[in-house]
Order: structure tokens, then sequence, then C-alpha cells
């Protein structure tokens, strides 16, 4: 069994790059689908050194944050002024928001820390434990929306000073739309998918300010019941935020990965030179880096050295396919060519998983 760890330093892949602006196009139509296709290649297993990457994502929380901050504090001003229910709902998520840096700062903070003999695999599940907290605030958000929605549905207060209003609701799109951008390159170049999530959190957050901006034409125009019910579709915009977060955030907290990462792996010990074949096979994300073992088969006939060497080259393969991979425990099983051999005598112990 090998068990060293990854210490690789990889060159940012450019031609990757080049391919992938080619899939996304040019001018603004490619910006439009770069902005709202997900992206779980190329930058998420950016080759980072752990310390670099929770460097980043600290700097992604703090400018993003300072940003929301300030738009919030905005639209409160404006909230005073106008009375907007729809802007009040809109400014309580981006509060929301923006207080989402603060666990997940510190899980990054948290990562930092080297493992021990209670935490042997170190702190890095912090960073999904604080994707669960985001979560919750995100679905605390969408029920104070509802709730201020409905009173006002109830007991109507007239709007005044809809500029304004339509002014934050401006501010409240750009300040969201820039901080999404922002979350999610960063997110997806460090592999945090709770830093992501936040990104595309953000997103959602610039439309319900366009949808606030619907509301004050709507009010200006001579239906003002239509602020209150924007107000409303921006809770139940909320929660279906809350649904797709917390399922990216059961999946990591579930140690569940994409199938093709997998595949990957078994294709790469597969290619090294001696591996007659590969079987269970694990992978798993814990914070931003990646743990996996698998088992090879090799030639029974072969030295243990020769046998940890293949290893070792497996390994060596699995690093440069996922440049965020931190470690990797290969073992090494020999051929079963002689039947009167008994090769697996701990069988009996062993779960019937599928790998």
């Amino acid at each position: 069994m090998v068990e060293n760890k990854h210490s690789h330093n990889h060159p940012h892949d450019y031609e990757h790059d080049h391919d992938h602006d080619q899939i996304h196009g040019s001018g603004i139509i490619g910006w439009i689908k770069h902005q709202f296709t997900p992206h779980s290649h190329g930058h998420q297993e950016a080759a980072l050194d752990a310390a670099l990457a929770t460097d980043r994502g600290m700097w992604a929380l703090k400018v993003s944050f300072s940003g929301l901050m300030v738009t919030a504090i905005f639209q409160v001003v404006v909230v005073t002024i106008s009375g907007s229910v729809a802007l009040l709902a809109d400014t309580i998520h981006n509060f929301s928001d923006a207080l989402t840096a603060i666990p997940l700062g510190l899980a990054f903070w948290l990562s930092r820390r080297v493992s021990n003999k209670r935490y042997t695999y170190g702190y890095g599940r912090a960073e999904d434990i604080a994707g669960v907290i985001i979560v919750l605030m995100i679905a605390y958000s969408a029920f104070e929306a509802i709730r201020h929605a409905i009173e006002r549905i109830i007991n109507p207060e007239p709007i005044s000073s809809l500029g304004w209003v339509a002014a934050a609701a401006i501010t409240g799109f750009i300040g969201n739309e820039m901080v999404a951008v922002f979350r999610i390159r960063i997110g997806t170049q460090i592999g945090s998918a709770a830093l992501v999530a936040d990104g595309y959190h953000a997103r959602t957050d610039g439309f319900t300010s366009l949808a606030v901006l619907a509301g004050a034409i709507g009010v200006w125009l001579g239906f003002p019941l239509l602020d209150p019910i924007i107000g409303v579709l921006i809770g139940i915009a909320i929660m279906v935020i809350v649904f797709n977060t917390a399922r990216d955030m059961w999946y990591r907290i579930m140690d569940a990965v994409d199938p093709s990462i997998t595949e990957r792996i078994v294709e790469a010990a597969n290619s090294v030179e001696g591996v007659h074949d590969t079987h269970a096979t694990a992978v798993r994300w814990v914070g931003h880096r990646q743990r996996a073992e698998l088992h090879i088969v090799v030639d029974c006939q072969i030295s243990t050295l020769t046998s940890h060497r293949i290893a070792e080259k497996v390994r060596h393969a699995i690093f440069h396919e996922f440049p965020a991979m931190v470690d990797v425990i290969v073992h090494v099983d020999p051929c079963e060519c002689d039947p009167e051999e008994v090769y697996h005598i701990t069988a009996d112990h062993m779960h019937k998983d599928d790998a």
C-alpha cells in the first residue's frame, strides 16, 4: 500500500482554456453562455497549493462581502424612504448573502490547520459544514421575504420615491452580478462547492433585484399590489435556490462525486504499464481538495519493489489528471493465476459494495 503525499506542481493548462473559449464562443452570446453554464472542469481542478487556494478563497470572500454590504446599505436607505416591500425582501436577501461570508471565512481559516491525531484528514470538511449554514441562512431570508410581502398584501401601504427604488434595484443587480462572477470564478479555480454555490446565489439575487424594478414600474403604472406580489415571488425564487444549494451540499457531505471522475481515475490507472485491472475505486472531496483510493492488479510473479513502482506510477498519473488531488492510496493485488492459492483471506470481512 502506498501512502505518500502529493507534492507536484502543475502548470496552468492554457491549451484547455483555449478549448474552453471555443466551446462557449465569443461576443455577448458567448459571455452569456459562459456566465450561466456551471463549469466542472479546467479551473475547478486548478493546480493550486492548499494554502494558496485558501488564501484566494478568503480574498474572494472579503472583496465580495464588501461589495454586497455597500449595495445592501444603499438599499436600506431607499427602503426607509420608499416603503417598498419588494425592495425590503431583496435587501434582506442581500444582507443574508453578504453574511454567508462569515461561516465560509471561518471554514477557510480552519482548513489551513494541519491534520492531527484526532482530525486525521484535516479540517477541510468545515467548508462543507459552512455550506449547510449558508443553506439555512438562505432559507431564513426566503421566509422573511415572504412574510413581509404577505403582511403588505393584507395591510397595504403607499410607496414613494419610485425613482430611488428603481435606482436601488439596478444597483442591486449590478452589485450581485459582479459578486457572482467573482465568487464563481474563484470558487471553480479552487474547487470550493460552497463558494460556487454562494456565487450562483448572488447571481439569482441580482435577478430578484430586477424583479423589484418590475414591481416599481407596476406601481408607477397604477398597480400598487404588484410590489408585494413581486416580494412573494422573490421569496419563492429564493426557496428554489435553497433546494439547489442544499442538493449540492448533500452531495459533498455524502462524498458524492461526478461518476466521470471515477471513470477518469480508472482510465489513468489502467493506462500505466503493468496494471492488469483496477477495482474498488473511491474518491471524495474534503473541502476543496480531493482524496482517492483504489486497488490495482499486477503480475503475481514480480517483486515487491517492482509492484511498488507500478503503484507509484499510478499515483503519479492520477495526480496529473486531477491537480486538486491531495492524496491517493493504491493497494496492490496480485493476479489470481493459481486456482489453489488463497488470495483474499480477509474477503469475509469486506463489504460487498459496488465500486
